[in-house]
Order: C-alpha cells, then sequence, then structure tokens
C-alpha cells in the first residue's frame, strides 16, 4: 500500500518535505499547489507530480490522501480545515498554528472528519531523543531537578528583509522562540512533562525592522517540581547547535543536535559505553543554527512514516494534534510573562 501525499504551500521547508517523501517506503508525492502557477509548475515539473494553483482542484485530485501543509505558520488554518473536510489526512510543519485557538480549530476539525493529523517535529524521531526519552521512562535519572533548551541560533537581516511574513506577529508568530527554538522547546516538554508556570523576557536586539523578539530568555517550573530554563535567539553569531540538558538526582544527559555530549547515571547499564561512543559524534548538520538549509530530511522522513502506520493501523501518531500544541502554548505563556512583566501559569487558554 502506497499513500499518495501532497504538499501545500512550497516554500524552503516543502523541499524537505518532498526528499522525505519520496525517499520512504509506503509513500508517493502525487500533488504539490501554491497560489504562484509558475511556482507550482516548476515544483511539479522537478520533483515528478501534479502542480496546482486552486486548492479546491489540488484536492480533487484522485490520487490524494495526506496533506503537508508547508504555508507560512499564521496560514496552517485555512487549508488544514479545507484538507480534513475533503477527507485528507494532515501533517502539518510547526507550528501547528500560531494561536491556540487555531490550533483547537484544526485539532477538531480532523476530529470531526474522522482523519489522522500530526504536528511536525522531527527532532523526536532522531535515534538520540528516543534514546534519552526511554531512559526518563525507565527511571533512570532519578528525581528530575533542572532542564534546559538553549537556541543560539543566527539569522541575517537579509533572512527577515526577502522573506515577506518572516518577522510578523500575524503571518509568523514570533521570532526566535515561535520559528526556530520550537523543536527545542518540544523536546524539553517531552522530556521533563508539563510545563506549570513560566517567567520571561524577549527582545529584538539584533535585527531591524522585524515585529518580535529575536532574543528570549524564560525560567519554568515542572508540574514534577523540577526548575527549567529556555534560551532562545536568532542574533548570536555564528550560531550554535541547539542543546538540551536534562539533569536529574541520578543522572544526566546533554543533547547537541544528534549527539550526546554527557550521559552520566550513578548505575551504569551494560549499553552506556555503547551510547556514548555512537552517540558522541558530531552531526553531519549543525540542524539550521546559521543557514535554514542546512538540516537533513531523515527527521522528516522518520516521521511521515510513523504518520502512515498510524493511519494504516488506526492508531494516534507519535506527535498528534494535541501533542503538537503544547510547545505552541508554553511559548505564548512566555510572550504574554514577558509583557505584563510577571509569571504566568499554564494551562494558558485563548478563547
Amino acid at each position: 500500500m502506497s499513500l499518495g501525499f501532497g504538499i501545500v504551500g512550497l516554500g524552503l521547508i516543502a523541499d524537505f518535505h518532498a526528499r522525505a517523501i519520496q525517499a520512504m517506503e509506503g509513500a508517493t508525492l502525487v500533488a504539490c499547489c501554491s497560489r504562484n502557477r509558475e511556482k507550482a509548475d516548476r515544483f511539479g515539473e522537478k520533483l515528478g507530480c501534479r502542480g496546482y494553483e486552486a486548492i479546491e482542484a489540488f484536492l480533487d485530485d484522485p490520487d490524494l490522501e495526506v496533506v503537508s501543509i508547508c504555508t507560512p505558520s499564521g496560514y496552517h488554518l485555512e487549508p488544514s480545515l479545507a484538507a480534513a473536510k475533503a477527507g485528507k489526512h494532515l501533517v502539518v510543519e510547526k507550528p501547528l498554528e500560531i494561536s491556540l485557538e487555531r490550533c483547537d480549530n484544526i485539532i477538531e476539525a480532523c476530529e470531526k472528519a474522522g482523519v489522522t493529523l500530526a504536528g511536525v517535529f522531527p527532532s523526536r524521531f532522531h535515534e538520540v531523543s528516543k534514546i534519552i526519552k526511554e531512559a526518563l521512562d525507565k527511571g533512570r535519572f532519578g528525581r528530575l531537578v533542572l532542564g534546559d533548551a538553549t537556541c543560539k541560533w543566527f539569522r541575517s537581516q537579509q533572512y527577515y528583509d526577502e522573506g515577506g511574513w518572516k518577522g510578523t506577529w500575524r503571518l509568523d508568530g514570533g521570532g526566535a522562540l515561535m520559528n526556530q527554538s520550537i523543536h527545542a522547546i518540544d523536546l524539553l516538554q517531552w522530556f521533563m512533562g508539563t510545563v506549570e508556570c513560566v517567567q520571561a523576557f524577549t527582545g529584538t536586539l539584533g535585527h531591524e525592522r522585524i515585529e518580535v523578539e529575536d532574543n528570549a530568555v524564560a525560567t519554568l517550573r515542572f508540574a514534577n517540581g523540577a526548575l527549567g530554563v529556555i534560551e532562545g535567539s536568532t542574533a548570536i553569531y555564528p550560531g550554535f547547535k541547539k542543546r538540551i540538558d536534562i539533569c536529574g538526582s541520578a543522572g544526566s544527559a546533554v543533547m547537541e543536535e544528534e549527539s550526546l555530549t554527557i550521559w552520566s547515571f550513578v548505575e551504569e547499564s551494560a549499553e552506556d559505553q555503547e551510547i556514548r561512543r555512537r552517540f558522541s559524534v558530531s552531526t553531519e548538520t549543525e540542524g539550521g543554527a546559521a543557514d535554514p538549509a542546512a538540516i537533513g530530511f531523515h527527521g522528516h522522513q522518520k516521521q511521515f512514516e510513523d504518520l502512515v502506520a498510524a493511519i494504516e493501523s488506526g492508531r494516534k501518531p507519535l506527535v498528534d494534534g494535541l501533542e503538537a500544541r503544547k510547545a505552541v502554548e508554553i511559548i505564548l505563556a512566555i510572550y504574554q510573562s514577558a509583557r505584563i512583566e510577571k509569571p504566568v501559569s499554564l494551562p494558558v487558554y485563548e478563547k
């Protein structure tokens, strides 16, 4: 069985979706859609799929079963609702949407239509991420005490100037946190658990002509009592790999992109030395630290394979709509805290 995939929105990230779809078993790229007719034709010719300008015609493609949403962040809702109404399964790039209300509208539409929804967080599918999560589930870290997510990246002024929608509240939904650091924030909450409270500061320090933050710091309290820190930036030259620190009373791990720089426990297991050997090597890419195109598509591929398996078996994908919503909620709480200069408790409701 091979599911027919189609992509809506043909910017940079669409190329990675297309390559992931073409590399996997159980999927075929059959269609693409852009409001720019020439872009749709070029993309379709390059990737060997049908190009559409009108989303109605795209959704009527007889081979289309799964729609990948790669439009600007604040324009995920409308094509998602149309796809769900047409009975198509959905995979939506991060963030799921830029407000909780818009996230919930997508989730509810997919539930009503009986279609499967996945939110794109490929870092969860890296081998090192799964190893950390497995050790956490086994209780190897003891009591969790500190969890940190650091995303000190660099984006040039040109990056914001040429994008049109980048750096705007209406379509980007935020800056260094909502667009870039969201991957690290998602991993942090997946590892550490529910965030209970945040207190934050944000600023625009390294760029001009953008509405949103290019620097943010936040302290967190998790529901399990642990504390944490989030640092996000797009103004730090030359840009460094995202880093996640998970620290407990019986062990600690430090992850930089797909590598482990620390893997240490009070009680060593038989596999620990091999884990350190395998994952101490540097990753092939910088994970987009200085160049948004300097990423691999293997994480997307693994996530799409999980989605296909979920559709075929009737189970939920690893990152369903509610899971994808969590990082958005944390980021919105950070923005609110920075605005009012006070701590903000979660959950945050935006009805």
